[in-house]
């Protein structure tokens, strides 16, 4: 392919790029005009993410193609966990709450489970019927879950304030070591928990499908590194407009981790719902749950090595509300995932939880 067509063909990521370099100009401009003008600028950056997030999802996907689950999915939803951590260390070093990283996780929690995998399996279901996946992986994925949220996000309602830098210590070395094993597992003697065979007549069509995945390997990386890296620019932006158009407005503080959770979810998203709708709902379980795994047990060893660097701690302990929704929606997976199959009324319960989440996001709980 040319480098005209190929041009032609990012033109989403170039008109981004565009857009960057414009909110970087205009910044300053925008922010003296009024708490209305920031919020429109907000959602225009917001808008131009997801056009940007739809390119890195194409791209995620022809490198799934080509080098099969679980390695497809990884790179997605490390390269969307990247996004999510820029936001929030950039975040961090402002004006931002201490709750901030505690409730973008949280919200990602939900996301990904109820909104991601309870959407596609919804889909998928009214449209296949019962959608089979290999159930060793949602049993992995949620017990590790459960794991990393228990010992980040539980226990410290308990750990006395004037010992936190003990336990922040503790819980970096316990997320790295429980990732350390998970990866072992995921990429090497247990790789075949996270994959599934399907009928040859569907590998067929997965193939014919993905023809676009003839193209070399390096290119695609490629538009997903620079991808995410203008994806990160542009959120930096949204945040400032959005912290400025939201200030003083009464809004819910938990709005802007909702934001930063959906925007590293988006390339996710559009993913796991073509595969769903492909009727290939392995991938989109090892998209959701990974997701899911991958913003507790990294983003809380980044998070808290900063906290622990700047001397100012984080509040990790979920509230009530929080540590409700999260437990219904642990053990609904748990339910759900456990025969091999997904089906509409399972997804239906997922994204009836994520509906809850985004009322009670709205009544500021």
């Amino acid at each position: 392919m040319g480098i005209a067509s190929r041009l032609k063909e990012e033109k989403f990521l170039i008109t981004a790029l565009v857009i960057v370099v414009t909110a970087y100009l205009l910044e300053h401009t925008v922010m003296g005009m009024g708490r209305g003008l920031a919020l429109i600028a907000a959602a225009a950056l917001v808008a131009t993410i997801v056009l940007a997030s739809i390119r890195v999802a194409h791209h995620a996907e022809l490198l799934a193609v080509k080098v099969g689950d679980p390695y497809g999915t990884m790179i997605l939803t490390l390269s969307a966990l990247t996004v999510e951590v820029i936001i929030l260390a950039i975040m961090m070093g402002g004006e931002s709450s201490s709750t901030l990283v505690r409730d973008t996780i949280y919200s990602a929690l939900m996301f990904d489970i109820n909104g991601i995998l309870g959407l596609a399996a919804l889909l998928g279901g009214l449209k296949h019927g019962e959608q089979p996946y290999n159930d060793n992986s949602g049993k992995t994925y949620g017990v590790m879950i459960l794991t990393a949220m228990g010992i980040s996000m539980i226990v410290p309602e308990f750990v006395p304030r004037d010992k936190w830098h003990y336990y922040s210590a503790f819980t970096i070395v316990a997320m790295i070591a429980l990732y350390g094993l998970f990866l072992r597992m995921q990429v090497g003697q247990h790789s075949y928990f996270f994959s599934y065979s399907y009928p040859r007549s569907e590998r067929k069509k997965e193939s014919h499908d993905g023809h676009g995945a003839n193209g070399p390997a390096a290119v695609s990386i490629a538009t997903i590194l620079v991808g995410v890296v203008i994806i990160g620019l542009l959120a930096e932006f949204m945040s400032a407009f959005m912290t400025e158009g939201l200030r003083d407005s009464g809004a819910p503080i938990a709005v802007t981790a909702v934001v930063v959770a959906a925007i590293s979810a988006a390339p996710e998203i559009l993913t796991a719902l073509r595969a769903a709708l492909k009727n290939r709902m392995q991938a989109a379980v090892n998209i959701a749950m990974g997701a899911s795994l991958s913003t507790v047990i990294l983003t809380v060893p980044v998070m808290e090595a900063i906290a622990l660097y700047t001397g100012q701690p984080l509040i990790m302990a979920m509230t009530p509300v929080q540590t409700v929704m999260v437990t219904i929606t642990l053990i609904a997976a748990a339910i759900n995932l456990n025969d091999g199959e997904t089906n509409a009324i399972e997804g239906m319960t997922h994204f009836i939880l994520f509906a809850t989440f985004v009322m009670l996001t709205a009544l500021g709980l």
